[in-house]
C-alpha cells in the first residue's frame, strides 16, 4: 500500500485520538516503527495490521473508523490540498459525483504511483446513484462513504448514503441527492492562497 495512505492513516490517528492511541497501535501490530514514509511501498498485510490494531484500541468497527477517515481527509485543515483535488471535480456536488470515474486518473497526475481502485458512478434515476468502488482495496467503500458525506457538507448538499455491499465484484454505495443547494458550502477558490 503506498506510503501516502498509511501517512493519511497515521495523520487522522494523531489528529483525532492522540499521538499515544497511534503509538499503541503500531507497537500492538508490531511494526517496528512508528511512522509511515510518504513515498514508500509498504506490503498490505502491515496497513492491516495497523487498522485492525486501531480498531480493536477504539473498540470501533472498521468500516465506522474507515468512513470516519474519510471525512477526516476532505475536512481537516491538514488536508486542504486532497479538498482541493476533490473540488476540482465541478463547480455542484452533482458534477462532483460525474467527475468521480476521473478521479484514480487524477491522483495519478499528482501522485504518479499511487493506484487508488476505480469508481464507477451509475444513475438510475434523476438523483439516485449508485458508486460502484472495485474491491483492490479492501474497505475502500467505506472510506468513500466518508468523502462523499464531507464534500456534500462542502458544497452545501443534502443527500442519504449508504453502503448496499458487493455487486459484480464491486462494493456499491447508494447516493440519494435529495437538494444540491441545500445550504450555503465551504468557501473554495480555484486559485490557491498564499500563507
Amino acid at each position: 500500500m503506498h506510503g501516502l495512505i498509511n501517512r493519511a492513516i497515521q495523520s487522522f490517528v494523531c489528529a483525532t485520538y492522540g499521538r499515544q492511541c497511534w503509538l499503541r497501535a503500531t507497537h500492538t501490530a508490531g511494526l517496528g516503527f512508528d511512522e509511515f514514509e510518504a513515498m514508500l511501498i509498504y506490503d498490505t498485510e502491515i496497513s492491516t495490521r495497523v487498522l485492525d490494531a486501531l480498531c480493536a484500541d477504539l473498540n470501533r468497527p472498521k468500516s465506522e473508523f474507515l468512513e470516519d477517515l474519510g471525512t477526516y481527509l476532505v475536512s481537516h485543515s491538514n488536508m486542504e490540498d486532497l479538498r482541493r483535488l476533490l473540488r476540482f471535480g465541478g463547480v455542484t456536488y452533482l458534477e462532483f459525483l460525474h467527475s468521480l470515474d476521473d478521479l484514480s486518473d487524477r491522483v495519478r497526475l499528482a501522485v504518479s504511483d499511487l493506484r487508488l481502485p476505480d469508481l464507477e458512478l451509475q444513475e438510475h434515476s434523476p438523483g439516485e446513484y449508485h458508486l460502484h468502488c472495485s474491491a483492490d482495496l479492501p474497505g475502500y467503500s467505506s472510506v468513500m462513504t466518508g468523502v462523499l458525506r464531507a464534500m456534500a457538507d462542502d458544497y452545501g448538499a443534502l443527500v442519504i448514503l449508504s453502503n448496499e455491499g458487493h455487486q459484480s465484484g464491486a462494493e456499491v454505495i447508494s447516493i440519494t441527492l435529495i437538494e444540491s443547494a441545500f445550504a450555503e458550502g465551504r468557501h473554495f477558490d480555484l486559485g490557491a492562497r498564499k500563507s
